[in-house]
């Protein structure tokens, strides 16, 4: 017994060590940084990178050097919540007001409370709750949760597969390891076609984090229970909590990481509103700062 735990620790310093010398060779092999994406690149976010292509460091810095360069044209952090707070009146997506078991994150999506049709607003929305989420992420921790309730979804307010697929291209390369799981909670009939086509954009390892939820299976929703304090858990997702979403509040709320993003990433919060044509009177107060981001 003794033999077997002292080889299993001497195996995973050995892994340590590794991964360790990993990072140092994608640090290499990307060269100098500066700005920005020398504060992207940390060495946990290297090391998600890496965990993503299997620990190869070639695969690992391709993946990498696209995501600098969407992240330059994209600029994932300078979007901002008034620029898309439209999207968000009707609480299709949003972050919740309680972490699962882990620490980690939650995003809740309704897709039966789609209130648009633009495609490209609809990304930046994800896009920014995702940046959000990771703000707002428990010291020690890196990924988040999704809860998804399908409540309302028809034909005529689901996303396109056009959309799904551009989503999944963001979240799989540019926002590796970021997702720890997503529960789809009692899916309809009219999900089944949809799924089927989309789940051939999914890698094996997101693939694998997929979980379905249906009320009457007992093994489903005894998983889903293991990760999610039921207290609070919504009951649109079989638990004792009432979700109510105030747009209005939740605003408040991103106006004031809108600032911590803003002093996290190193420019001023006013004269981004003021080059986009917005003054800084819609800027709150700055909160009390949470952990900076597990980039």
């Amino acid at each position: 017994m003794f033999m077997r735990r002292k080889q299993s620790q001497n195996h995973q310093e050995n892994d340590a060590s590794q991964h360790d010398a990993k990072v140092s060779e994608l640090k290499a092999a990307l060269g100098p940084l500066s700005g920005r994406s020398l504060t992207y690149c940390t060495d946990a976010c290297m090391r998600r990178y890496l965990e993503a292509r299997n620990w190869n460091v070639d695969k690992a810095h391709k993946m990498l050097e696209e995501t600098l360069k969407w992240r330059a044209t994209y600029k994932p952090e300078e979007i901002r919540w008034h620029e898309i707070s439209h999207e968000g009146e009707t609480g299709k997506v949003f972050r919740a007001n309680f972490h699962d078991r882990h620490g980690r994150t939650v995003l809740i999506m309704r897709p039966g409370k789609q209130n648009t049709t633009c495609a490209e607003d609809n990304i930046r929305h994800l896009v920014y709750l995702i940046e959000n989420s990771i703000l707002n992420l428990s010291e020690g921790q890196e990924q988040m949760s999704w809860l998804i309730d399908f409540t309302g979804l028809s034909l005529s307010n689901s996303v396109s597969v056009r959309t799904a697929r551009e989503i999944i291209n963001i979240l799989q390369n540019h926002y590796p390891e970021r997702l720890a799981i997503a529960f789809l909670y009692n899916p309809p009939r009219i999900f089944e076609a949809f799924w089927k086509v989309i789940k051939y954009f999914l890698d094996p390892k997101t693939f694998q984090k997929v979980k379905f939820v249906y009320p009457k299976n007992k093994d489903s929703v005894e998983f889903m229970r293991s990760l999610f304090d039921i207290d609070n858990l919504p009951s649109e997702f079989g638990g004792k909590a009432t979700m109510n979403y105030d747009h209005h509040e939740f605003s408040r709320m991103m106006a004031e990481d809108d600032v911590k993003t803003a002093k996290y990433w190193g420019f001023d919060q006013k004269q981004s509103q003021i080059a986009c044509g917005h003054l800084g009177a819609q800027v709150a107060p700055e909160p009390t700062p949470l952990a900076p981001p597990a980039s």
